[in-house]
């Protein structure tokens, strides 16, 4: 079954430096959607190792199985247009709405 809209969380508005989570769900795709998230339209890169992280500068981690975005620290540099993407491999993968999150 493909996936359906998938439902995002993205909080308004965030204080520097605090714990924030975004989250993507969507209950009608079978096997399970995994959840990729987008900042301004580009694929956000999931946290593989420490050193590459580092590199990029990367403060968050995507669980792409939970659909969660999770900051440990947000940073002004984390402002930004957020979405996310649900696809199982079936069918036409499916966005929710852009939501903006100012820090």
């Amino acid at each position: 079954v493909a996936p359906a809209t998938p439902v995002c969380e993205v909080p308004s508005s965030a204080m520097t430096g605090t714990v924030v989570e975004l989250s993507c769900k969507e209950t009608e795709g079978s096997p399970p959607s995994e959840y990729q998230w987008y900042k301004n339209g580009v694929a956000l890169l999931e946290k593989t190792g420490i050193s590459s992280a580092r590199a990029v500068n990367i403060t968050y981690t995507m669980n792409k199985k939970s659909g969660t975005l999770l900051f440990n620290t947000v940073t002004k540099n984390d402002t930004g247009e957020y979405f996310c993407e649900a696809s199982n491999g079936i069918g036409l993968s499916q966005k929710c709405s852009v939501k903006r999150m100012q820090v």
